[in-house]
């Protein structure tokens, strides 16, 4: 029987995969490969989908696909793995999710066909990996993901408080639900995952739970997630070796603002905190007020704040720079727009030189820039 924090993480990527589809994250079944064997790269075994790698087949519970390629690049397919433990993610789950893209992207570009004739191209892809964690990442974890472009998302935001619990209260409840079954009737947890995947992404795929003590608190999940559309998670790409998991506590009032201006100016604050390391809140510069925040793993932002001398001036270089262009897509009825936030200079020089005294939503005081 499957442990309840890794249960807890397997609901949390569901849920994941259901926040990312407006960023053009479109998860993939058997379906979306249509080609035969040996040229086949996706299919369905006993516990799920696998992706052929160069040395192995690979398990894909959570394997996305998104709409734009980028130019001089391959069509990009993002694994997402999720982390509800206690223990911040170590090495072991770094090191295993840059493993599983490096086979992928070194898979070879043809396969023969049968007998002696020419061997036919099979389709490429650009594999990347995102590791998201309730607990944060230890620093060792940090520093390989850093080298190995392994991206590190932190969901222990106040932003992500309602949506964690959400999960940690269905986990429990199917977790209770399953151990008072007999052996023979606890569904596994591909089938719990069907599940909850055909109810929040409209994915049918057999077979999937039916005991209704396992199923009512899925129910319960997916409607409070859709109570709460206005929590959204948005993928962001900087000039960076890295992307953003950006959260908004409104995501209708950025929507709004950034389908009349695509590109516009914003106002970054780096707020501390404390509890926690640092958070980091994107807010127009101009017109209706949204606000957009997100965290970066310590060892990361060190790395960075490490690229200048002096406290305040490495941190100024870290938003004229990493964070001076942030591109974002989203994808609304089949329509990808495509949002930029740009970080002005002149106010970086303005605010930097009067700095002011600014007490945030959190109590504390943000650096401003």
């Amino acid at each position: 029987m499957v442990r309840l924090q890794t249960l807890r993480g397997y609901l949390l990527e569901e849920v994941l995969a259901w926040l990312l589809r407006s960023s053009g994250y479109r998860l993939l079944t058997e379906k979306d490969d249509a080609a035969r064997a040996p040229w086949k790269v996706l299919e369905k075994r006993k516990h799920g989908l696998v992706v052929r790698g160069r040395g192995a087949w690979r398990q894909a519970d959570t394997l996305g696909e998104f709409p734009y390629v980028p130019p001089f690049s391959l069509p990009i397919r993002l694994f997402a793995e999720a982390k509800f433990t206690h223990p911040k993610v170590g090495l072991p789950t770094v090191r295993n999710g840059h493993g599983i893209v490096h086979d992928l992207n070194e898979n070879v570009v043809t396969t023969w066909g049968n007998g002696s004739g020419p061997h036919r191209p099979r389709a490429r892809y650009h594999y990347s990996y995102a590791i998201f964690s309730t607990s944060g990442f230890t620093q060792d974890a940090q520093e390989f993901a850093l080298a190995h472009q392994i991206s590190l998302i932190d969901l222990s935001l106040p932003d992500f408080k309602v949506l964690c619990d959400l999960v940690r209260v269905a986990a429990k409840s199917v977790y209770d639900a399953t151990r008072s079954m007999p052996p023979s009737q606890q569904p596994t947890v591909y089938e719990i995952r069907n599940y909850l995947r055909r109810h929040l992404l409209n994915l049918w795929d057999e077979p999937a739970a039916d005991a209704p003590s396992v199923t009512d608190p899925l129910d319960t999940l997916a409607a409070g997630l859709r109570r709460r559309s206005s929590l959204g998670l948005v993928l962001a790409f900087p000039a960076a070796p890295f992307v953003l998991g950006l959260v908004s506590n409104d995501l209708y009032a950025f929507l709004s603002h950034a389908r009349e201006q695509p590109t516009h100016l914003v106002r970054v604050r780096r707020i501390h905190r404390s509890v926690g390391h640092p958070l980091w809140r994107i807010e127009p510069r101009e017109g209706p007020p949204y606000r957009l925040t997100f965290s970066l793993p310590e060892q990361v932002e060190a790395w960075i704040l490490d690229q200048e001398e002096g406290s305040r001036s490495r941190t100024h270089w870290m938003a004229r720079n990493l964070l001076s262009a942030i591109t974002m897509y989203w994808v609304d009825e089949n329509h990808t727009h495509t949002f930029q936030l740009r970080y002005s200079p002149e106010e970086f020089l303005e605010v930097s030189g009067r700095p002011r005294s600014f007490t945030s939503d959190f109590g504390e005081t943000p650096d401003l820039f």
